[in-house]
């Protein structure tokens, strides 16, 4: 069985100490380094090409978010750390799972399913539950919004359509809607290709929530979705529907 290589970044000792600890009984896992500070981390990924790694985000000199946007071929990543202020930022880099110090072993194991579920040719096995910030990037999983002190996590699964307003974009999901300071552009990038369509300057739809398109003018239409909400299709945007639907 191949194994899923690994690396510890963390300026703390008996962090590392834990997280070996933890890691022992899960069979898929092969630590090839540990590294007590993010320049040694940088040399670490790039001498071994790992998997995965574990990376605290406050550290010395490079903290683990540096540290991450100095690769140009990036990991599967789970963020270990005493903060919980970085989530949103941790998830909108495409991080596999955030864990807040001290965490328990069953947790640390739900976050290692996770990215043996992310990394090409695993599975996840029982006990085990869980893309790599990759080679390339991986399409986003969720959304993370902060709303008051709440961090909400928005599956992709439950996005019905986004919509740009100003500098910020509204995303309408299952459960209601939630805004977000973000570019569009950023969405059309990062959402998985073949399940959303931007179809206007200023909306991105998820392709099964379109039951139909109306004309409404001449070589003008309109997306009627599931909930009865009617979208402009703009040229461009009607290219790309017949293109993703094949009509």
């Amino acid at each position: 069985m191949k194994k899923i290589t690994t690396v510890i970044i963390d300026d703390e000792a008996p962090a590392r100490e834990i997280l070996r600890y933890y890691l022992r009984n899960i069979e898929e896992i092969e630590i090839v380094a540990e590294c007590s500070d993010g320049f040694s981390g940088l040399k670490a990924i790039s001498e071994h090409k790992p998997d995965l790694v574990f990376l605290d985000i406050q550290m010395p000199r490079l903290n683990g978010f540096e540290l991450l946007e100095v690769l140009t071929e990036k990991p599967e990543v789970i963020f270990t750390t005493a903060y919980d202020q970085y989530a949103i930022k941790a998830f909108d880099m495409n991080a596999v799972d955030y864990l807040m110090k001290p965490f328990a072993e069953e947790r640390l194991k739900e976050a290692v399913g996770k990215a043996l579920d992310r990394i090409p040719g695993r599975e996840a096995r029982a006990g085990v539950s869980g893309n790599p910030i990759g080679k390339l990037p991986s399409p986003l999983a969720r959304i993370v919004v902060r709303k008051g002190n709440a961090i909400n996590i928005i599956p992709v699964d439950e996005i019905r359509y986004l919509e740009a307003q100003d500098d910020f974009v509204m995303i309408y999901h299952s459960s209601g809607k939630a805004l977000k300071q973000q570019t569009m552009k950023y969405y059309e990038d990062n959402l998985p290709s073949d399940r959303f369509a931007r179809i206007h300057r200023s909306y991105i739809v998820k392709i099964g929530e379109i039951k139909k398109l109306e004309p409404y003018s001449k070589d003008n239409y309109v997306a009627v979705l599931a909930g009865g909400e009617k979208i402009p299709v703009s040229r461009s945007g009607y290219k790309n529907l017949r293109e993703e639907l094949s009509f």
